[in-house]
């Protein structure tokens, strides 16, 4: 027996590769699917499945092009209505695999499909669970992303979430594995631990939605609590994975084509595109073309596209890092973004070289800032999360949360500087090019974020209670 966790940190996401007796198990494979068939062609084995624990929405998942390329089966559980062929199974399906056994457990609430598999070993003993966005590690699977295709409340989810955990996982043995479909950083859940591998038993013990002595009334309420819109894309994911895609490799191929500066000017005045640009936040803030967008690929790149470019379908051209266009466009196409039309060869330094214009994004130290506030008023903006903001904050700072920048942009004055910044560096650059994409242009970012502020000894706030506010 072989079980791999294939772990994508900038989406939070793991897939599973499942091997005994020459056959293999694919469990929520990524959109671009030939490293599972290169892994199982390594091992002299054969994918004869390809499981879905449920439709996904923060991702296009890769099973209608792994079972076009090996003629692998899908599979769903029970609810699911896909349009395209696949097995759905019935809740308590054996599906066998070398000499192990995956049990199909219908675990409905985050969605009304939503299935966990247990893996029995040779022996027939309970070994794991891939347990999808049912159950996370340090929390559960959010019950509001299904409420329109279920024709439920989130409160109803939420109940149904919980007679699912208490009947179907709760009863296993403490030593099962828990094998979920994301770790901490994916929208998908509000609590989850960084680790990526548990037993279940740890989990019963620390996992504040399995408490043993929570009532129904209780759970739903803490599971529902604080729970933040869900990022404009997903939806649109759901769709694509229900629905079927476009080949990864047409869209790689057309993504990866090289424009000269004219080009790239022409194509994009003539589709509308978005420049998006994906260097580092040092090379942006140096130079960029105008209204061009920047997020970063060494951030958590594809989710931040997916939540502040409102349309998948909206076309896209890239300046990326030499060598890095292609990851780029496989990292844009696994949140459904499938319009990119090309990207500027030579990156930034053809672009000056054609004596085209360009922008940067003004920036200050803390320390400097720290000089600045000394003597007059500074108007600074935090773009993190208002939970982090509650955390901690600098006590003169305004919260305008990079996912909803677009509902703060008044608050930006045309007349004083705005000084922006984030925890690091990184979200702050995307607020910056956001604002002067949208002709606020008198911004300027705080180097080293928060950290910063803190360590040159700028006054912050202790904790806020939101309710206090």
């Amino acid at each position: 027996m072989n079980i791999e966790q294939i772990y994508t940190g900038c989406l939070a996401q793991g897939a599973y590769y499942i091997e005994s007796k020459g056959e293999v198990a694919i469990i929520d494979p990524l959109r671009e699917v030939q490293p599972y068939i290169e892994r199982a062609q390594k091992d002299g084995a054969t994918i004869k499945y390809i499981f879905e624990t449920h439709f996904h929405a923060d991702f296009v998942s890769g099973h209608l092009t792994l079972s076009k390329e090996t003629g692998a089966p899908i599979v769903y559980g029970p609810l699911a209505n896909p349009q395209f062929e696949a097995i759905i199974a019935e809740d308590g399906q054996e599906f066998q695999l070398g000499d192990l056994t995956l049990v199909a457990l219908h675990t409905p609430g985050h969605t009304m499909e939503s299935t966990t598999y247990l893996l029995r070993d040779a022996d027939g003993n309970d070994h794991a669970i891939f347990s999808g966005d049912t159950l996370f590690l340090g929390d559960v699977g959010r019950p509001d992303l299904a409420q329109k295709a279920a024709d439920m409340t989130q409160e109803e989810l939420a109940g149904i979430l919980f007679d699912s955990l208490r009947s179907k996982i709760m009863p296993l043995a403490d030593e099962v594995i828990v094998y979920p479909a994301h770790g901490a950083g994916s929208a998908c859940g509000k609590n989850m631990m960084k680790e990526t591998v548990d037993t279940l038993g740890n989990q019963k013990n620390t996992n504040y939605a399995l408490r043993a002595d929570m009532s129904r009334e209780e759970f739903i309420a803490e599971v529902t609590e604080g729970l933040l819109p869900p990022p404009q894309y997903f939806p649109l994911n759901v769709k694509m994975n229900k629905e079927g895609y476009a080949d990864v490799d047409d869209v790689i191929e057309r993504g990866t084509q090289a424009l000269s500066p004219a080009a790239f000017e022409a194509a994009a005045n003539e589709t509308g595109a978005i420049v998006l640009d994906v260097r580092d936040k040092d090379a942006f803030a140096a130079g960029h073309i105008p209204r061009s967008i920047f997020i970063g690929l060494d951030g958590s790149f594809a989710p931040w596209v997916g939540a502040l470019v409102a349309d998948t379908q909206q076309p896209i051209l890239l300046l990326a890092p030499e060598g890095k266009e292609e990851e780029a466009v496989i990292r844009l196409s696994r949140v459904g973004f499938d319009n990119t039309l090309g990207y500027l060869k030579g990156g930034f330094k053809a672009w000056t070289e054609a004596s085209k214009e360009y922008d940067t994004l003004s920036r200050i130290s803390a320390a400097d800032l720290k000089e600045l506030m000394a003597s007059e008023e500074a108007h600074v903006f935090d773009v993190r999360k208002e939970s982090e903001f509650l955390s901690e904050h600098l006590v003169t700072a305004e919260n305008t949360p990079l996912d909803y920048l677009n509902d703060h942009l008044s608050q930006f004055s045309d007349s004083t500087t705005n000084y922006i910044h984030c925890a690091s560096g990184y979200r702050s650059a995307i607020a910056g090019s956001i604002l002067k994409s949208r002709g606020i242009h008198n911004i300027v970012d705080i180097a080293g974020g928060f950290e910063a502020l803190k360590e040159n000894g700028l006054e912050v706030s202790d904790y806020v209670c939101p309710s206090t506010l």
